[in-house]
């Protein structure tokens, strides 16, 4: 999810927004009463697509930042009599569902990721470009930030988010030089890290983003459980979901794509018993339909406007 930022005011730029639109509402069912979720309502660029194509849609629009919040309300003004805002995180979709009186819906959309409001805002930590805070909490009422993790977490656990969230292969190295460096001095400060990432790890392969954007990403993802958020919302969403209604997610990196993949495959197959067995044991049923094996991508002309569009994977699924 990206929202640019301008002079204070916020020009919302949706990512592979006809691809999402066209594919979580069906042509022949926007004129319906639909009920939706967006899970991650951002700057909702998204949400406004999609209340414009569905002039009967009921939208609920979920985020666990305040700012965003503030910001989506702008944007989704419009339409303010069919939308309920709640702040939280999107696995709690179904208790802010029941709330609105929901026991089913027909579309749900989740938009992972980082938008540039919050990557632009020195206090807020995201980013190996501006001196702030080491925080990158996406909900600021939670206690867990990056500099918690860097300055407590063992060395076992340190190699691990380096290792697995940030796929770093000097990921022992670096967790060695974190716990040495916070004995001298703890770490307060993006660019205290930003400079250790630097000095101890270099660029593994030509044109890799730098190091310290790949330990910026991993430490967020440790401080937001983002991989835990999105496992336990696909199989929330799923529940959710009326027959026919459809689940799309966009993903801005690799483990986040392949659990969606995974889940979607999954779903989308009779029996998942291990090859070879002579008869199925695993009672499974196939619950959904993938709508194409590949993600739909960015087109080129959409990357050349917005550059934050090149890896973003849009996967649609519907229920049965």
């Amino acid at each position: 999810m990206f929202c640019d930022n301008n002079n204070s005011e916020y020009s919302h730029v949706a990512v592979l927004p006809n691809e999402t639109v066209e594919n979580l509402i069906a042509q022949e069912r926007t004129n319906d009463p639909l009920r939706i979720i967006d899970g991650t309502l951002g700057c909702g660029g998204h949400s406004k697509l999609i209340l414009e194509r569905c002039p009967n849609a009921q939208l609920i629009g979920i985020d666990r930042d305040e700012e965003a919040l503030f910001r989506s309300a702008q944007t989704l003004a419009f339409a303010e009599d069919r939308v309920n805002f709640y702040r939280g995180d999107y696995s709690q979709m179904a208790d802010f569902a029941q709330q609105n009186s929901w026991d089913k819906v027909d579309a749900i959309l989740l938009d992972i990721g980082i938008s540039s409001p919050q990557i632009d805002d020195p206090s807020r930590g995201f980013s190996i470009r501006f001196a702030g805070p080491l925080d990158m909490r996406m909900d600021r009422r939670k206690e867990l930030t990056a500099s918690r993790i860097v300055n407590n977490y063992s060395f076992e656990e340190l190699r691990d988010i380096f290792r697995f969230y940030g796929e770093i292969k000097g990921a022992n190295k670096l967790a060695n030089a974190v716990i040495h460096e916070r004995e001298v001095s703890p770490f307060t400060q993006t660019d205290q890290l930003v400079g250790l990432c630097e000095k101890t790890l270099k660029k593994t392969r030509k044109n890799a983003p730098p190091v310290a954007t790949m330990v910026f990403q991993a430490l967020r993802i440790a401080v937001n459980d983002e991989l835990g958020e999105l496992e336990r919302s696909l199989k929330t969403a799923h529940n959710l979901l009326a027959p026919q209604g459809r689940l799309a997610v966009i993903s801005f990196h690799s483990l986040e794509d392949r659990i969606v993949k995974n889940y979607f495959k999954e779903q989308n197959t009779e029996c998942i018993c291990p090859p070879g067995l002579p008869v199925c044991v695993c009672n499974h049923k196939r619950t959904m339909k993938t709508l194409r094996n590949k993600p739909f991508v960015a087109t080129a002309e959409e990357c050349a406007q917005n550059s934050r569009a090149k890896c973003a994977k849009l996967r649609v699924a519907e229920k049965l």
